[in-house]
């Protein structure tokens, strides 16, 4: 087997040409990528589902809109919570009840009393379900075209217009996929 570069913390924005429609547009952050497999959440899908309404005591701490994400089509019956510590807290000074996944951005137990969490957060987001690859399955949709590879900020996990993230996402790239961010909704109508 090769061996897998790691893709942990980057973001997967995807293309024009990806046919699946539950990542039509969807910007994924990876939590999680290695021969194994890969896990990530899509961070521009907001439900209107509040998140106070399913878990009450993080409401407070979840950044605008204060909805749930459906972070991929994998178990929407589960609950991640995504936060951004700023500073990206090391070893010790990371509070109880995050773990980091790349520089800033964290896991979040969402079994931990959120008050642990209240004053180091910048910014949180509940997602429910995830996106899943089995091993080589990412590798193969990058091989076929389906996703760009993108350096990730921390504010992409709580930008407050998600609507605009892939956009914004594509614009940001100093290169010709600046380009791809004006693609048309629907190619057609071009």
């Amino acid at each position: 087997m090769t061996e897998v570069s790691s893709l942990t913390g980057r973001l997967l924005v995807a293309t024009p040409a990806l046919a699946d429609p539950n990542f039509d547009r969807a910007v994924v952050l990876l939590l999680d990528h290695d021969e194994e497999g890969s896990l990530g959440v899509v961070l521009n899908r907001p439900t209107p589902v509040g998140v106070g309404d399913i878990l009450e005591g993080w409401a407070e701490l979840a950044g605008a809109p204060g909805v749930v994400f459906q972070g991929g089509p994998v178990s929407l019956d589960s609950a991640l919570g995504v936060a951004v510590i700023p500073g990206g807290a090391n070893g010790e000074s990371a509070p109880l009840g995050w773990r980091r996944v790349h520089g800033a951005i964290g896991l979040v137990d969402l079994e931990a009393p959120p008050e642990l969490l209240a004053s180091a957060v910048g910014s949180l987001r509940i997602f429910a379900g995830y996106a899943g690859w089995g091993p080589g399955q990412l590798e193969d949709e990058l091989v076929d075209g389906a996703w760009y590879v993108v350096e990730s900020e921390p504010g992409d996990v709580s930008c407050p217009e998600p609507e605009t993230l892939w956009r914004e996402v594509l614009r940001r790239q100093r290169n010709e996929l600046a380009m791809v961010a004006t693609y048309p909704d629907d190619p057609s109508l071009n």
